[in-house]
């Protein structure tokens, strides 16, 4: 049984919902990715900032990136999947909620992030044409 820890990208890393929304970006930059999971004090998931959300719900709504934290733009409940779970739950979960990175935990830690991409490298063709008509097809 193929599972999220299998396909899932290492590396991935926290930020702090107190840091800012331009220390996110410039994580983003570092690591080359386009979304970080946000922590809070105990370092529990508590959201996801997104290359778009910075742009979109800060720029340019007028406001300073240095100013606004990751916390005060998150929103919503942030899904997630245990890194043993096998790669229909995987599928599941992002189908159904139309998200297209998940972060994977492990003993309530963060220990990789899987992306379409990932995807793109573990499944079938037919899997993932019925992964991405599931996740883009609008509302």
């Amino acid at each position: 049984m193929t599972t999220a820890k299998d396909i899932m990208h290492t590396g991935a890393r926290w930020i702090p919902e107190h840091e800012t929304l331009d220390r996110a970006a410039q994580l983003m930059r570092e690591l080359d990715v386009g979304a970080l999971p946000v922590a809070d004090a105990n370092e529990r998931l508590c959201g996801i900032v997104t290359d778009r959300d910075i742009v979109v719900r800060c720029v340019a709504m007028g406001h300073d990136p240095s100013k606004v934290t990751c916390g005060e733009i998150t929103q919503g409940t942030p899904r997630w999947i245990e890194s043993g779970a096998d790669v229909g739950a995987v599928l599941e979960e992002m189908q159904s909620h139309q998200i297209r990175r998940l972060p994977v935990i492990e003993d309530k830690r963060l220990v990789g992030m899987i992306s379409e991409a990932d995807l793109a490298q573990h499944l079938s063709d037919e899997e993932l044409k019925a992964f991405c008509a599931r996740v883009y097809a609008s509302s």
